[in-house]
């Protein structure tokens, strides 16, 4: 009896032990590459894996996009410039059995497949090509490495260069470059700030002379309409205007000239006219008073003057 339970308990201890090796949860982005006795007899998975215990022998495999960090590799350039780079590899398997039976361990085959396609594409690039065509290098690296990496049955999706590292001669030339550009920049921006300074003063120039003359414009319109508006007063005015107002008008101006140091005069035709009229308001009103407070008939009107004495002649020179 004792020996049938030690029997039992030692076939119990055998199933718990084997019944996790027969079991497997394969998740939906894995597969298991199953050998049996050493022969491969296919993919299983997703969902539950019935395997047979240390007979079957099962291979992981993730289907999910993966990475590979590449170190620092240094490479020579076209134009024999030492640089160091370093990238990243997004593969991603799309053949599980051919992923494990066609080599051993990708990623380190990978690597040395990464480092020699490196060196091949810096070499046919000149430094400057390198530093400033990143997008043309990954995507050469990536078909280069993908038509390796394709009959192992992994898909290379993308490279990516992450870092480049010039020599330090390079460098400090890019440094003093970066700073002369910089400089030109200001120059540039300061001279663009200065031109259109002086056009927005001369924009401001422009426009307070137009509004000046425009200003006078308006002045001398408006002074040219009063005038004309007081002419036309005057004119209206002088119509309504007798000669005998107009004859006193004359005596004042003549007053006027009179008082001044002017030795000649220039007397409008006219005046005799008037004066003739002031003189028939005379002889109409009588005889004026005189000194004495008399009345005395009004003296003639006077006749033409008498011809001026003509000019003595000038002697003649002494010879």
């Amino acid at each position: 009896m004792l020996g049938v339970l030690i029997a039992l308990g030692v076939v119990l201890l055998l199933f718990l032990i084997l019944l996790p090796q027969a079991l497997r949860v394969v998740r939906e982005y894995q597969r298991l590459v199953v050998f049996r006795l050493g022969r491969n007899i296919g993919l299983k998975g997703p969902g539950l894996v019935i395997l047979i215990p240390i007979i079957d022998k099962p291979v992981w495999v993730d289907l999910r996009e993966l990475y590979l960090e590449i170190p620092h590799q240094t490479a020579i350039t076209k134009d024999n410039a030492p640089i160091s780079i370093d990238f990243i590899i997004f593969y991603k398997v799309v053949d599980a059995q051919m992923s494990v039976l066609s080599v051993g361990n990708f990623a380190g085959a990978a690597q040395n497949i990464a480092a020699t396609t490196l060196r091949s594409v810096v070499g046919d690039m000149a430094l400057d090509d390198v530093l400033a065509k990143r997008a043309e290098m990954n995507e050469v690296m990536r078909t280069k490495l993908d038509e390796v990496t394709e009959r192992w049955g992994v898909k290379v999706t993308n490279v990516e260069i992450r870092e480049i590292i010039p020599p330090p001669a390079v460098q400090e030339a890019m440094t003093r470059q970066m700073s002369a550009e910089r400089t030109r920049r200001a120059v540039v921006t300061e001279a663009e700030g200065s031109k259109q300074a002086a056009i927005t003063v001369a924009e401001g120039n422009k426009q307070a002379a137009i509004l000046n003359a425009e200003g006078d414009r308006q002045a001398a319109i408006l002074r040219a309409e009063g005038f004309a508006l007081a002419l036309s007063k005057i004119f209206d005015v002088a119509h309504g205007v007798d000669a005998k107002t107009m004859s006193l008008q004359y005596l004042e101006a003549l007053k006027v000239i009179g008082s001044s140091p002017s030795t000649k005069f220039v007397v409008p035709l006219e005046l005799s006219k008037l004066l003739a009229g002031l003189g028939g308001m005379a002889s109409a009103f009588g005889d004026g008073p005189s000194s004495n407070g008399q009345f005395e008939p009004a003296p003639e009107p006077a006749g033409e003057l008498p011809p001026a004495p003509p000019e003595p002649p000038a002697p003649a020179a002494k010879s």
